[in-house]
């Protein structure tokens, strides 16, 4: 009999030597591992040519299990901050190490011979790959490089733009010259007195005159002299209490108050729970606020009643049903 074995394939122990390989179970498992790896050769296959270049991101750290080789492959081949998609997978399947293995792989599991060389990448091509990947090397650090000088344009262009509005505020205003500044008022002057006396023309507007400000004179200058605010009364912008913040007397909490009192809480507090009790319960329609007597005793339960117990329930059920007939006559 021959010693059992493992299949990995098919996760099962089988004694019926190398028969098993052949069964219809052990294929079809072969065929769907097969086919689970071969979307990620294909996909690297096509890297060949024209190898990808990007920016590294933690997703490129992704490995892929070799079905060949039974170990897991670095899907990606990353150095420092470029990534080149597909490159590790491309060097494994190029490796003789992976050759081998397939090669043993194939004759144990007797998979279909041309499919073999679907998941292997000759030298020929490996090498393509390489001069693919130089290329886009350089022409993605060019494409660095352009991305690099725009940006470093749009800083300087920033940052004269920034200094230049400093300097502008910076830098001390010219002093008017006092030539200018009286001939300045003397037109100004002119220009009034000439409104005021087109002013006292009549006209079908009816225009009020225009002042006359002959009273300026050049070297005396205007005098600020304050805001003349009325004491007692302002606005925000002079320090008053706004007016949305000042107590009003109808509504004060001295005089008004919102909702009820804790001691009326407590009592209805207390009414809800006596609610919820039964109404027939022994002292329900017990007066607590009465006056009695030190000699007071309570007369429910028939407790004090002479006799047997069966004539206090007779008695008892007597009084209800009187009770009863009461209640339904009112």
């Amino acid at each position: 009999m021959a010693p059992p074995q493992r299949c990995p394939l098919c996760r099962q122990t089988f004694f019926c030597g190398r028969g098993h390989v052949y069964s219809r179970k052990h294929q079809r498992q072969l065929k769907a591992a097969l086919e689970r790896l071969l979307p990620q050769v294909e996909a690297a296959r096509k890297a060949v040519r024209a190898a990808q270049v990007e920016r590294y991101v933690p997703e490129h750290d992704r490995c892929c299990w070799c079905l060949c080789c039974s170990c897991e492959v670095q899907k990606h081949l990353s150095h420092g901050n470029l990534t080149v998609l597909h490159g590790g997978l491309l060097e494994h399947l190029a490796s003789p190490e992976h050759k081998k293995a397939t090669n043993k792989f194939w004759w144990e599991n007797k998979a279909e011979v041309q499919m073999k060389e679907k998941f292997l990448i000759s030298p020929q091509d490996y090498a393509r790959f390489k001069k693919s990947m130089v290329k886009s090397l350089d022409s993605y650090e060019e494409k660095e490089d352009e991305v690099i000088k725009e940006m470093a344009a749009k800083i300087r262009e920033v940052e004269q733009s920034r200094q230049e509005v400093v300097r502008s505020v910076l830098e001390p205003q010219a002093e008017p010259d006092p030539e200018e500044s009286s001939s300045a008022l003397g037109s100004w002057k002119g220009r009034n007195s000439q409104v005021a006396s087109n002013s006292q023309q009549p006209s079908y507007l009816d225009q009020p005159p225009v002042p006359d400000l002959d009273w300026m004179e050049a070297g005396q200058p205007l005098t600020f002299i304050g805001h003349q605010d009325t004491p007692g009364v302002g606005n925000i912008h002079s320090g008053a209490t706004p007016p949305w913040m000042i107590p009003d007397e109808e509504h004060s909490p001295g005089n008004q108050q919102i909702g009820p009192s804790y001691e009326e809480f407590l009592k209805e507090k207390e009414k809800q729970k006596l609610k919820k009790l039964p109404p027939d319960r022994v002292g329900a329609n017990f007066d607590h606020s009465s006056s009695t007597s030190a000699g007071w005793l309570p007369s429910f339960g028939r407790v004090w009643n002479n006799g047997r117990r069966w004539q206090s329930r007779h008695q008892f059920k007597t009084e209800a049903a009187v009770r009863n007939k009461q209640k339904e006559k009112s």
